[in-house]
């Protein structure tokens, strides 16, 4: 009686390789740079040949205007103020948006009431709010803080109550059987299924924040980098403008990264392609 010996099977590791961990991102990442480095490049070279410096300005004469103010310390000072007003405005309005998203959501009947009320305080321009929002406040700090975050604000709780609406309903049907109560049903199923719509909320907000604070400045203001695009167009410093603009950029793209850290973070229950 002769026995067969079985080939052994070739297993699929569980740990992923490390192409699989970083090789994409690197990929991204260096294709982002060569692009960046190209676009610098041909904007330097055409500046002054094609373009009239006045109006274009180049990036060397940017980077002169950036180190300029970090010695005499103009860039360090408004660019405090203004992330003082954009990251208060982006948490007062990220906290109520949510929780106003998630407690209107869960009373239908009561949303779909409110609905066009929000939805036509939404669709105010935010620039026009400006004006009023002196007048209440004054110009300082927390007319900026309040501007921001009344821009912020509807578009965390849209994207919040959104999120809500969309929780499979025979999971809570399903806690409920189990003798779950409103606060399981709470903890356990509506907020874990909505922190995709209350992240991308806080993701869309974010440059919304930087626009409602620096609108604050442009219009009644004496410091911030609002102020300081309004100072460096009023003499035809262009290069002070782009330069502005370059940390406004910088801003934007550190508070994406902390939302997006905080999305990996929650998100750890995704499958690894839902979280790309």
């Amino acid at each position: 009686m002769s026995t067969e010996v079985a080939a052994p099977s070739h297993t699929v590791p569980l740990e992923r390789t490390w192409w699989e961990r970083n090789g994409r991102s690197a990929v991204v990442w260096t294709a982002r740079t060569v692009l960046i480095v190209a676009l610098l490049a041909a904007w330097e070279w055409s500046a002054e040949r094609l373009f009239d410096l006045t109006f274009t300005s180049r990036p060397s004469d940017i980077l002169t205007r950036l180190v300029e103010w970090n010695a005499d310390g103009t860039l360090w000072i408004h660019t405090w103020i203004t992330l003082q007003e954009v990251l208060l405005g982006f948490g007062l309005g990220a906290v109520t948006g949510v929780l106003a998203g998630f407690a209107l959501a869960s009373l239908p009947l009561v949303y779909r009431v409110l609905e066009p009320f929000i939805m036509a305080l939404y669709a105010i321009p935010k620039v026009a709010l400006a004006p009023l929002f002196i007048i209440w406040f004054g110009i300082g700090l927390s007319m900026k803080v309040l501007l921001a975050a009344a821009t912020v604000f509807f578009l965390v709780f849209l994207n919040t109550a959104a999120g809500v609406r969309e929780v499979d309903r025979q999971l809570v049907d399903a806690v409920r059987l189990m003798g779950g109560g409103r606060r399981e049903i709470a903890l356990k199923v509506v907020l874990p299924a909505s922190m995709t719509g209350v992240l991308t909320g806080l993701k869309v907000a974010i440059p919304y924040a930087l626009i409602g604070a620096v609108i604050g400045e442009l219009v009644a203001s004496n410091r911030g980098l609002g102020y300081l695009i309004n100072d460096a167009a009023a003499q035809f410093d262009t290069a002070g403008v782009f330069a502005t603009l370059v940390v406004l950029s910088v801003i934007a793209a550190i508070l994406n990264l902390g939302v997006s850290m905080i999305d990996r973070r929650v998100g750890r229950w995704k499958p690894l392609e839902a979280r790309r």
